[in-house]
């Protein structure tokens, strides 16, 4: 399963072998998305499915193997269960049988420690109904409604949605504008898109086609034209845009054509301040001036495509930054939210991509290892921007808009 494909909401459903889980995601979907058995272990890999959820939008259903698998192959189960909890925004724990022992006890330990919210959910009522005392205690000591349901006679299913309704997070799916504090009605936004062979035939990368919807979201003009353009509109066409995006790779082009008093940033940039750790790339950017030789940079892209000889993440910042810095530096790529290859502690630092088809919350929690151990992070634009001179102009659109004060000089 490729996680990093869908930024929509996504909503995971964890417990014991055996309990209910995939009948409870058919129940919830209202589909047979997920085989069915009787036999403890059937769901081996992660299942996903779109399902639509009135009030929030579209979401995703992922139903993931038993907590409690053994064997080698069992663990290796566990192990890919416990990766999903890095990469959803609500967590539905189901237990059956009154059972809330360790095995839960450890889910919603690191469902904390990633700060995911969750709900419980006791399945199999038609067995076994849940017992008041268990239903006190759990709601007394985790703060949250607990559901007696089941899957199988669809009973209380509503009710599951309805607490899924209060306990996502608001932020899983309400996207902040990208530039609207930043712009006004009428005003006019140029774009620069390289159009190279990294660009796909026939169609703008996905960061280009988002802006440009937020754009006209925002009552505004979008204006695109290619880096070899630039020139011959500043000069020919009269208009004086109330902001530039560029594409990061031809930052320099852009900074050279852009009037210093129009604001210049990029795609990347506005994206990592939407859904990334701002915050923690305008404190790690700087950092790129103090790498020594030797040291390993982690790069994480958000998905998986067919590399090129120009790709920006595999290619192109390896180039930069080590003219950049004149060190001996080693680079390595793991794409989409794949398990990484070493401990974090063994890079001295990370270069997240803009994350396009990520989750604000899968991005966080990719890049959390990182800040936990104080291992600078930054992301593709800003890291570009620094590289090449010019990152307290492409970041200072938001320096002057945010209510944060960044230390970033």
């Amino acid at each position: 399963m490729n996680k990093g494909k869908d930024s929509k909401p996504h909503i995971g459903i964890f417990g014991r072998r055996n309990n209910g889980k995939s009948s409870l995601i058919n129940a919830l979907a209202d589909q047979e998305i997920a085989i069915v058995s009787e036999v403890a272990g059937t769901t081996t890999d992660p299942v996903k499915k779109s399902m639509e959820i009135q009030g929030i939008g579209p979401v995703i259903l992922i139903d993931t193997a038993g907590f409690d698998d053994i064997g080698e192959v069992g663990l290796k189960r566990v192990s890919k269960t416990k990766e999903i909890l890095r990469t959803i925004d609500l967590a539905i724990i189901v237990i059956t049988n009154n059972t809330f022992n360790e095995i839960e006890k450890d889910i919603v330990n690191q469902l904390n420690e990633l700060n995911v919210a969750f709900i419980i959910v006791h399945n199999k009522s038609d067995i076994e109904s849940l017992d008041p005392k268990t239903k006190m205690t759990l709601e007394n000591t985790y703060k949250t409604n607990i559901v007696d349901c089941s899957s199988i006679k669809k009973y209380n299913i509503s009710e599951i949605i309805t607490e899924i309704k209060k306990s996502l997070p608001e932020t899983a799916y309400t996207s902040k504008s990208l530039i609207g504090d930043l712009v006004s009605y009428g005003d006019i936004v140029l774009l620069i898109t390289p159009i190279d062979i990294e660009a796909p035939e026939g169609r703008l990368i996905l960061p280009q086609v988002q802006t440009i919807r937020d754009i006209l979201d925002n009552d505004c003009i979008a204006i695109v034209v290619k880096e070899r353009e630039i020139d011959t509109f500043m000069r020919t066409m009269q208009i004086k845009p109330k902001l530039v995006i560029t594409d990061s790779q031809v930052f320099l082009k852009a900074d050279a054509a852009t009037p210093k008093d129009i604001p210049l940033t990029s795609f990347s940039i506005i994206l990592a301040r939407q859904k990334g750790d701002f915050a923690n790339y305008i404190k790690g950017t700087p950092h790129l001036s103090k790498l020594k030789n030797g040291d390993r940079i982690l790069i994480l892209e958000s998905c998986t495509h067919q590399t090129s000889c120009d790709d920006i993440g595999r290619m192109k910042i390896p180039r930069w930054l080590s003219n950049f810095s004149g060190k001996q530096l080693e680079y390595e790529v793991v794409s989409g939210l794949s398990k990484l290859p070493r401990d974090i502690k063994e890079y001295t630092m990370v270069i997240q991509c803009g994350g396009c088809v990520l989750t604000k919350k899968q991005i966080i929690n990719r890049l959390k290892p990182a800040v936990d151990a104080g291992i600078p992070v930054t992301n593709y634009g800003m890291a570009i921007a620094y590289i090449h001179g010019i990152y307290n102009r492409a970041i200072a659109p938001f320096i002057n808009n945010d209510n944060n004060s960044y230390d970033y000089l």
